[in-house]
């Protein structure tokens, strides 16, 4: 008997570790396809390609850009058939986000971490019409090791949030005359490693991925959040990754998150971030997507391929090959989600 239950104790403790180390799958997802994907990032046999951001060309929308990091090797200008365009050798960079400046022209900016004790921002400006990008120089932010990153226009200034693994986010007025000149406006702080960074236009509210907590939510001009989506283990599986926002109206669209413990994807509606779908990239012409880091969103017309808007995913697997990004019709997966 005492062998018995000693024997019980032993599977006990077994099903607990088990627990403890192996995520359980999160609710149920959805089925989408790619319909392109990009070339393979440089860096083969590493965890490289991290995180998408998109350029609409509304004159031609079929020309849009992508603008994508190797964190092991520098920048990637993409077109939406997946091809490169340029890439700007650049080692350590490892977030990015563009903002169309009007007369400044579109600025490109990543997290630099080729200082571990220093974090930076690289700043860029893309050259639409070639695909290039042309170094402006870059800005220290604050202590620590670069992680997250992402921004927006306020008036005629470039306004960039960075969020790096110590967990203080800072909030930076960019200077982009001549030489670059960084300005820290606030501080926030969230009480471990976060990542994805978004941030909504319209009003200037952020949000801020703690990979094993959730979503938290900045309102502008605060210092202090609140988490509004939980790291649950059902709607998101940690760790927390990328984070992108569709707005819609006033007040209204889409933030969607990567969940990454069970390679999905989950959607909330705005403004109250209510969960509102999972969906995964499952495998088809191209490639499933897993261990997916930086994703992006972009509603809009982006020409035959993407008539409702385009959603690129990093791909951590890419079937043997070196890390990629697949490209998702945005109005796919509202369709699939029951928009």
């Amino acid at each position: 008997m005492q062998r018995t239950v000693k024997l019980l104790a032993f599977a006990s403790l077994g099903v607990l570790a088990a627990c403890t180390t192996v995520p359980a799958p999160g609710d149920p997802a959805v089925p989408v396809f790619a319909v392109a994907e990009t070339e393979p990032v440089v860096t083969a046999n590493e965890d490289a390609a991290d995180d998408p951001a998109i350029w609409r060309d509304a004159a031609s929308p079929a020309d849009s850009l992508i603008v994508a990091t190797d964190k092991k090797a520098g920048l990637y200008v993409y077109g939406l058939d997946g091809k490169v365009k340029s890439f700007s050798a650049h080692p350590a960079l490892n977030n990015v986000d563009l903002v169309d400046m009007g007369e400044q022209g579109v600025v490109v900016f990543a997290s630099d971490r080729s200082d571990l004790a220093q974090a930076r921002i690289a700043l860029f400006r893309l050259d639409t019409a070639k695909g290039t990008l042309v170094e402006l120089g870059s800005v220290a932010s604050g202590p620590g090791e670069a992680y997250g990153i992402c921004g927006t226009r306020r008036g005629d200034s470039l306004i960039v949030y960075t969020a790096p693994k110590s967990g203080r986010i800072g909030e930076w007025e960019i200077a982009l005359g001549g030489t670059p000149t960084a300005r820290e406006l606030r501080t926030m702080q969230v009480p471990s490693q976060p990542e994805g960074c978004a941030v909504d236009h319209r009003d200037g509210t952020l949000y801020i991925g703690e990979e094993a907590a959730g979503i938290w939510r900045f309102r502008k001009g605060t210092t202090s959040g609140e988490i509004v989506a939980p790291v649950d283990g059902r709607k998101l599986v940690a760790d927390l990754e990328g984070l992108a926002l569709v707005p819609a109206g006033e007040t209204g669209g889409w933030l969607y998150a990567s969940s990454q413990g069970d390679n999905t994807y989950m959607r909330y509606a705005l403004p109250e971030v209510t969960p509102a779908g999972r969906f995964r990239i499952a495998a088809d012409i191209y490639g499933s997507t897993e261990e997916t880091d930086g994703i992006e969103a972009m509603a809009g017309d982006f020409g035959p391929a993407f008539p409702g808007g385009l959603f690129i995913a990093q791909d951590g697997m890419n079937e043997g090959q070196a890390q990629n990004f697949k490209l998702v019709p945005l109005a796919t997966i509202e369709k699939a989600l029951g928009e």
